[in-house]
């Protein structure tokens, strides 16, 4: 890549001369010093050889004057040598045996240049020395032999005739100057080569490379926009195709330029109308946004004050009917009054849907995340619409599977409210048959599980023409169905937003006039801490287990459910088969259970329960046929357990287990069923509606012995300021001073600044709650006032430890219960945990903090934020996940200590308020158990 950009920095004129000059250059280059150097060695070789000619035949002619050492004779033939060779020859001199020197053809001051530095038995022919500009030869003179002839192919060993030596010193001047005329002459003729080359060059480039450098001229201006350039001159070859190119291009280019021209002027214009438009519609957006917005706040504001507008009078036509049926009536006047506080209840359902549904509309359902026990939680709701199912005489079924976990976490309103809009459904709709819920585990991963829920009824079923319709709005499948069956048609569209915002589907399929099916999966978290009661059903192996009931679905239920837990039963579906069973006198079971479904006359059933008796230590009577006067009066009494149909999983195996546990909760009872007797508290109820007023204090007088009751707040603030009050219950919405302010007042300025007050209000939206509970308050009660919720807020305070009154946000014991599943033992142990941790995770927290260690700080806060969850510690739990988050975003722990520092001095608040309620706590609960109010 960088090689490409160093290549688009240079012309093509720069690089058509390069390559054209440096391969003539380097080639001349080449070729010059190739023949001046071989010029060199050839001058250097002529003048060695020119030397060795005079050299050695001079050494055998001065063989004779050495010998003789006859200087003068040698001088002449020495001078006459160098005079022959004047221009070539310096010097000549001859050296006797001794390396002295003999004689020389003239004095030279440099004679010692001449002289044999090394032995003369070294020197054994012609040696050739540069020395400088000079050149000196060295030649051995021999004796003659006896023969007249010189020794000059003597032996290497043979030195005896060895007489001397002679020295040429030669001129090597004229040799060099031959040399460098060589090297000049190379020299001119590489320039002449180049200058040549540069003359093609530069022709060359004038007729290749400035048409191109033209040419990029012309497009850079065409690129610029002048589409009106063009390139002339002629050209050569395919340049000037590549210029009739370019014109042509340029031409096309400029009309394309036109046209464009005039389709933008063309768009501009249009563009301008349009974005005209477009403000104008900004405008009148702008206008019904802030209309819309306004119209949401004041739809907000309608439906809190309309929903306590209309729970106010609701509270009083419910409350006061429920009062009634507690007098002695004629049969008449119940059944109006059971009329009318059926019908109040209704209204009241429409309208916490509609509430429902317009917090789903506007985004502001907030779903909790709380541990609950799932079977239980469904048995409570199933409880309260089997009465619908029993007047209809359909048979209710709950299929639950073993493998569904117990302990979950999530929003168990939500999902009791799901459960009882698809049940009340299928109920509504179905006249004759059945209705069963089955409840599987679909999915498991990490901490999560998916739930997969189908209601199967046998009613009417939907036309395909009408289940488009099914999940609108104020919609049913038929306009004749509100008529027939009432309702407002929101039920189905609350159901699937609620699944929807926890994360699960739903869907159906349905049959006209054979049923319905409608399912729906849920992911739920498992839940860190036991909450159902975890129950010994090994106890039930091997026991014998008689079972009677006629109807298909609930006997294969029941009969699996015995046979899961290891039963040995005997599953009878008719009342002959039952009554064969029962004549055998030898048969006998460890428990006997009977369904009433066969049954029409009671009597009959008293009469079989007291053959059954004979058989077993534990009879089961299984109910959803006969009324609880009946009940009451012929058969519990035959009977060591009478259990509502459907009866859920837990409460079978406690009543199989536990004999003779009953669990008989129905409000039908609260007729007969003698006064409860009251707790020694005083309690102030404050509200500013005499109706409601007068409603709960008379419900307040029979649960506690001392009700004083005001109408406005400052009735209320004067009389918190003159005595202790056990309990308060404050109206919110009130003239002059509200509930919220009289609180404030009363937590400063009197002597119940650690009274329990309550919220009773008609005010549903979930906004309206969070206010109140953070004004102060320590409940939350609504209306209309439901006596059952009413006895369930005095014994939890009841139950409530004697301790200061803590900041809520630092301590709330009744968010831990609420946590805990409002199981006392569970909370009271989920507290211990955090205590027990707390020396060990401030430890860790100030060394993180020390040493700046990221990870350490992160897994410390993460695992405290994982325990105050579970313990009643908003403060706590806002902190480490706000430090939490901070440390994943990989915020510095510097940035972050004002915040760690907080946390804290918040645990040291945490463990000092629960070292107090774990004390006080623990020994209530412990004389709670020993009294048996537990």
């Amino acid at each position: 890549m960088n090689s490409a950009n160093n290549m688009t920095k240079y012309s093509l004129r720069s690089w058509v001369l390069v390559l054209a000059l440096a391969p003539t250059i380097l080639v001349g280059i080449l070729l010059g010093s190739y023949f001046t150097i071989n010029r060199f060695y050839e001058l250097e070789d002529t003048l060695v050889e020119q030397g060795s000619n005079i050299i050695e035949p001079l050494a055998i002619a001065s063989e004779y004057g050495l010998a003789s050492n006859n200087r003068e004779a040698s001088k002449r033939l020495l001078a006459a040598a160098q005079l022959n060779k004047s221009t070539l020859v310096k010097s000549i001199a001859i050296f006797d045996a001794d390396n002295q020197l003999f004689v020389t053809s003239h004095y030279h001051k440099d004679f010692e240049v001449m002289r044999y530095k090394d032995t003369l038995a070294s020197l054994r022919g012609t040696e050739i020395e540069h020395v400088g500009d000079s050149l000196v030869l060295r030649t051995p003179i021999f004796a003659l032999n006896p023969g007249g002839e010189p020794q000059v192919n003597a032996g290497p060993l043979d030195n005896s005739n060895r007489i001397g030596y002679i020295s040429i010193l030669i001129n090597k001047e004229k040799a060099l100057l031959e040399q460098h005329r060589a090297a000049v002459a190379a020299f001119i003729i590489v320039l002449i080569g180049v200058q040549l080359n540069l003359l093609f060059t530069f022709r060359l480039v004038k007729n290749v490379t400035q048409p191109i450098t033209e040419m990029v001229r012309v497009v850079a201006k065409i690129r610029e926009g002048k589409l009106d350039t063009r390139l002339t001159g002629n050209l050569i070859g395919e340049l000037d195709l590549l210029k009739r190119g370019i014109n042509a291009m340029a031409g096309s280019l400029s009309e394309y330029h036109d046209e464009m021209q005039q389709n933008i002027d063309q768009a501009t214009s249009d563009l301008r109308e349009t974005l005209e438009q477009i403000e104008i519609q900004n405008v009148e957006l702008d206008l019904a946004k802030k209309r819309a917005l306004e119209a949401s706040r004041i739809k907000s504001e309608f439906l809190a004050n309309m929903s306590h507008e209309l729970r106010t009078p609701l509270n009083g036509v419910i409350g006061f009917a429920r009062q009634l049926i507690k007098t002695p009536l004629h049969s008449s006047q119940l059944d109006y009054i059971r009329t009318i506080e059926r019908s109040a209840t209704n209204l009241l359902s429409i309208i916490n849907d509609i509430l429902d549904f317009s917090k789903l509309e506007a985004g502001k359902m907030v779903l909790e995340n709380m541990p609950f026990a799932f079977r239980d939680t469904l048995a409570d709701t199933l409880r309260l619409i089997g009465g619908s199912a029993q007047e209809k005489s359909l048979e209710l079924v709950v299929d639950i599977d073993p493998d569904v976990p117990e302990s979950l976490s999530g929003d168990a309103i939500r999902v009791s409210q799901i459960i009882t809009n698809l049940v009340g459904n299928a109920i509504k709709f179905t006249d004759q048959g059945s209705v069963l819920l089955k409840v599987q585990r679909v999915g498991n991963a990490d901490d999560r599980v998916l739930l997969r829920c189908e209601v199967t009824d046998t009613g009417i079923g939907i036309a395909e023409t009408q289940q488009d319709l099914l999940f609108q709005a104020f919609g049913q499948a038929d306009s004749s169905i509100s008529r027939r069956f009432g309702g407002t048609g929101l039920g189905l569209i609350i159901t699937k937003r609620l699944i929807n915002q926890m994360g699960g589907q739903i869907g159906f399929s349905s049959t006209p006039e054979k049923g319905s099916t409608f399912w729906f999966t849920l992911p739920l978290e498992h839940s860190h801490f036991q909450i159902g009661d975890s129950l010994p059903v090994e106890k039930l192996a091997g026991k014998k287990a008689l079972l009677f009931e006629p109807r298909s679905l609930s006997h294969n239920l029941l009969l699996r459910r015995l046979t899961h837990w290891h039963m040995k039963v005997t599953g009878l579906h008719l009342r002959q088969d039952l009554a064969g069973a029962l004549a055998d006198e030898a048969s006998h079971f460890d428990v006997i259970l009977i369904s009433c479904h066969g049954f029409t006359d009671p009597d009959e059933l008293v009469f079989t329960l007291k053959l059954a008796r004979r058989h077993t230590d534990s009879l089961i009577l299984l109910n959803d046929s006969f009324e609880q006067q009946i009940v009451q009066s012929k058969l519990r009494s035959n009977a060591d357990t009478v259990l509502p149909m459907p009866v859920s999983d837990h409460v079978l195996a406690r009543n199989l287990i536990y004999r003779p546990l009953e669990i008989d909760a129905s409000p039908a009872q609260a007729v007969n069923q003698p006064a409860t007797e009251r707790h020694s508290l005083t309690v102030l109820a404050v509200d500013d509606n005499l109706a409601n007023l007068k409603l709960i204090d008379t419900l307040l007088k029979e649960l506690v012995t001392n009700v004083i009751a005001v109408g406005s707040g400052e009735e209320a603030i004067t009389q918190a300021q003159k005595r202790n009050f056990d309990l308060i219950f404050m109206d919110i919405q009130m003239p002059g001073i509200d509930g919220i302010t009289a609180t404030r007042s009363i937590r400063q300025e009197s002597i119940n600044r650690n009274t329990p007050i309550i919220a009773v209000t008609a005010h549903a939206i979930a906004e309206e709650r969070e206010l109140i509970l953070g004004s102060g308050m320590d409940g939350y009660l609504p209306k209309p006032i439901d006596e059952a919720a009413l006895k369930g807020v005095i014994n939890r305070w009841l139950s409530r430890p004697k301790f200061t009154h803590f900041d809520l946000h630092t301590l709330n014991w009744d968010l831990c219960l609420t946590q805990a599943n409002q199981k006392p033992d569970l909370a009271l142990e989920m507290l211990k945990m955090l205590l027990d941790s707390l020396p060990q995770t401030v430890a860790q927290i100030h060394q993180a903090l020390e040493a700046k260690d990221q990870e350490q700080m992160l897994g410390t806060v993460h695992k405290l934020h994982g325990a105050s969850c579970y313990c009643g510690v908003p403060a706590t739990q806002k902190l480490c996940q706000e430090i939490e988050s901070a440390l994943k975003r990989e915020t510095a722990i510097e940035d972050m200590e004002p915040e760690i520092l907080e946390l804290l001095d918040e645990l040291t608040k945490v463990e000092s308020a629960a070292k107090q309620v774990l004390s006080q706590l623990s020994v209530e609960l412990s004389d709670d158990k020993k009294t048996g109010l537990l």
